[in-house]
């Protein structure tokens, strides 16, 4: 069958148009002509690399590749070299009866603590120092006689895993009477082991009811059976690739690929994968109605959606690099994971979808028949939304309503704060938690990760006197339930808060709020403006204080995140203006689609702040969920302005804007919305893992996808394009010429 000559939607993309047009129209051609031999080597590719490359997994999981260069991590290690052992320990064992402990079981847990650290136990636990809330020992305790805190040390070279599994080993080995009332193992250390456990125990979960939503989005979308199976064999040839390669990449490139990645490499995969399948289904189904011939509609289809759909994967693979720029090691091991998952993504689509459509044609949409169709004409009455967003007058009126709710919604941002949360992010009744809640309700939620203050100088141990006065100075500060310092830990090693040369002190500090939350970081705060004073009223004179601990680490860590924020949204909003502008030949659309886009990532933050700090009561959000979304919905939102604005702008080559509009709007918001529910549905379904940062992330994402979807691309950005009008391509000419010549 010869292809005939509609002004369908999809006309205005023919093999004799530009060279730019001609170009992708060969291309189409060539993909069309290898259908076989590119299935069958993407088949190979998948097998081959799910076979014989390693698959993606975290490259480290010490605290330190979060803040490897971080002041307190310093601190721990100046303290460490000055004394000979360190005060520190992110492992710990929690005994607890709230009835009242034995005092035979609280004094062999003291003597079990010296006994490890003298070597008597054939353990790879290097030593402990054991803390109960008995005898006055602990005056700020929430109780007494019912809590003993055994600070494990071990090898800090070893796993995560490795040193929980070392602690509770040996727990299990010697806490073995039910007068020893062993609640569990607990500490930063465990926690992030006990997250590694979760996310590999939900992962193949996350990954199967992610697929079987996606699937069913497109089934519904193209009332379909054999679509899904196309999306289907593209996924799994993509996430089968992908893994693999992206595995190989990060040992290769030696880039540290965070623990807790792989699910969202997985949801991204899924959902831009899926994205483009809806785009090149719905470019097929249109030119089948039109009356080509199977192979002609797969090269006409191919034509007209792999530009579209490779810019846009570049956009959006190159916005998630941009994470490159950051100082933090996390963000900078998002960067390169995502992009590259995105830029396999996008060669599969643009290779194996069109491929399995050229063999497919009207069965890919099998058991409906898309050459029953009609094609919508142009002069056929568009929708109420339709007529809304592309008159003038109504326009005003819904950009205006949709800039004040966005806007609006965007407010409880104001309350944003960040914090880390190990603990807090498991399960309640995790085991991890449970043993920390049981050692907050014995101590106070600080005792979990205490702080260690240093001070060092000369001769600054040689006034017992004066490291009282400060140790009670430091009491007496807001936020602090319990200071142990020189003279307060009766034992008979003098020199476990007094170094052996006398030229370094050093306390434990505990805090009465979760320790790597935003509150406890706020307390630190105050507490370390207020040391220097502290120490010079106390009649210590001239000393270097420095603070050390996982709190310190954590506001590190936020505050280098903070830091992070303008180096990480200038990238970002470069890379993606830019790449609309290259696309679109314009600057003034590209300009208020971002501002669009960042509208509604304001929006999404704020709904997410005001859901989780506001109804839900959480202390914060953890650190990096606000910006892996904003970079993700920024790059995302792109990639639909590129779709959406991208097929009215070749509609317009032979029409003029509005005509251009009245067609292609509706065809592309049907097109994004299938698209969009599937990505927040991937996104979304992240909140299945039962962790606080994949629940935030999944809300994050889901909720960002959605305004996009049906606020911004439905309704905004078609209003603002009317509004502006033709001076939206400035400085080409090409919208007035095209309205000139209609």
């Amino acid at each position: 069958m010869s292809a005939p000559t509609t002004a369908g939607p999809e006309a205005g993309v023919t093999p004799h148009r530009s060279l730019g047009t001609r170009l992708w129209y060969g291309y189409a051609r060539v993909v069309v002509a290898l259908r076989w031999p590119v299935i069958v080597a993407w088949a190979v590719a998948a097998v081959a690399s799910a076979v014989l490359l390693p698959p993606l997994g975290a490259s480290g999981d010490d605290l330190e590749q979060l803040g490897a260069d971080d002041v307190s991590l310093v601190a721990e290690r100046r303290s460490t070299e000055a004394f000979g052992f360190p005060l520190l320990s992110r492992v710990a064992i929690v005994q607890h009866d709230p009835d009242g402990m034995a005092p035979l079981a609280q004094a062999e847990a003291v003597l079990r603590g010296v006994a490890l650290t003298q070597g008597s136990y054939d353990t790879s636990v290097l030593g402990a120092i054991p803390l109960t809330n008995s005898g006055g020992l602990f005056p700020g305790a929430a109780a007494e006689d019912t809590t003993v805190m055994t600070f494990l040390f071990l090898d800090p070279a070893d796993s995560f895993f490795a040193q929980r599994d070392d602690a509770e080993a040996f727990a299990a080995a010697e806490l073995t009477d039910a007068e020893d009332a062993y609640v569990g193992v607990t500490g930063s250390v465990p926690a992030r082991a006990a997250q590694g456990d979760i996310v590999n125990g939900w992962v193949h979960v996350v990954e199967l009811v992610t697929l079987l939503a996606i699937l069913s989005v497109v089934a519904l979308t193209f009332r379909s059976v054999a679509a899904p199976l196309v999306t289907l064999v593209s996924v799994g040839a993509a996430v089968g690739v992908t893994l693999g390669v992206s595995g190989s990449l990060a040992r290769m490139l030696d880039v540290s690929v965070p623990a807790d990645l792989r699910p969202l490499i997985v949801a991204l995969l899924l959902g831009v994968v899926t994205d483009y399948c809806i785009f090149y289904l719905s470019g097929l189904r249109t030119r089948l109605a039109e009356g080509h011939s199977r192979l002609e509609a797969a090269r006409l289809a191919t034509a007209s959606f792999t530009p579209i759909v490779t810019v846009a994967g570049i956009t959006v693979a190159a916005g998630t690099a941009s994470l490159v720029v950051a100082g933090s090691g996390l963000f900078r091991g998002f960067g390169p994971g995502l992009a590259i998952t995105v830029v396999l993504g996008v060669v599969v689509a643009i290779t194996l979808v069109p491929a399995l459509l050229a063999v497919l044609g009207r069965l890919a949409f099998w058991p409906h028949d898309p050459t029953t169709e009609t094609t919508r004409g142009p002069r056929e009455r568009p929708s109420v939304v339709t007529r809304a967003v592309t008159r003038r007058a109504s326009a005003w009126a819904v950009a205006l309503v949709c800039i004040g709710a966005l806007a609006t919604a965007a407010l409880p941002l104001r309350e944003l704060d960040l914090g880390l949360g190990f603990v807090q992010s498991l399960p309640d009744d995790h085991p991890a938690a449970l043993a920390a809640q049981a050692a907050s309700d014995g101590f106070a939620p600080g005792i979990v990760s205490p702080t260690e203050i240093l001070l060092q100088g000369e001769d600054v141990g040689a006034d017992p006197d004066a490291l009282l006065r400060l140790g009670d100075a430091i009491d007496a500060q807001e936020g602090v339930v319990g200071v142990l310092g020189p003279g307060d830990i009766p034992v008979d090693d003098e020199e476990l808060m007094v170094s052996p040369a006398g030229d370094a002190a050093r306390y434990l500090v505990v805090l009465d709020s979760s320790p790597l939350e935003s509150t406890a970081i706020g307390r630190l705060a105050d507490l370390r403006e207020a040391l220097p004073g502290l120490a010079d009223g106390a009649g210590l004179g001239a000393v270097d204080i420095n603070v050390a601990g996982d709190t310190a680490l954590a506001a590190g860590i936020v505050q280098d995140t903070t830091d992070d924020l303008l180096r990480i949204s200038v990238a970002a909003l470069a890379v993606n203006l830019l790449m609309l502008v290259l696309f679109l030949r314009a600057v003034v659309a590209p300009l208020y689609l971002l501002a669009s886009s960042l509208l509604a990532l304001s929006a999404t933050l704020g709904i997410t702040v005001f859901v989780f700090q506001g109804l839900l009561g959480h202390d914060d959000l953890t650190f990096y969920v606000p910006f892996a979304a904003a970079v993700l919905l920024l790059s995302l939102g792109s990639d639909y302005n590129i779709f959406a604005v991208g097929r009215v702008w070749q509609l317009a080559k032979d029409r003029s804007l509005r005509d251009a509009m009245a067609i292609g709007v509706p065809q592309s918001t049907r097109a994004i919305t299938a698209a969009g529910l599937a990505l927040a549905a991937s996104f979304g379904l992240l909140a299945l893992v039962p962790l606080q940062p994949f629940r935030e992330l999944g809300f994050a994402l889901a909720v960002g996808i959605l305004l996009d979807v049906f606020v911004v691309r439905a309704l905004l950005v078609p209003s603002l394009l009317t509004i502006v009008g033709t001076a939206s391509g400035w400085p080409s000419r090409r919208l007035r010429a095209s309205a000139a010549r209609a």
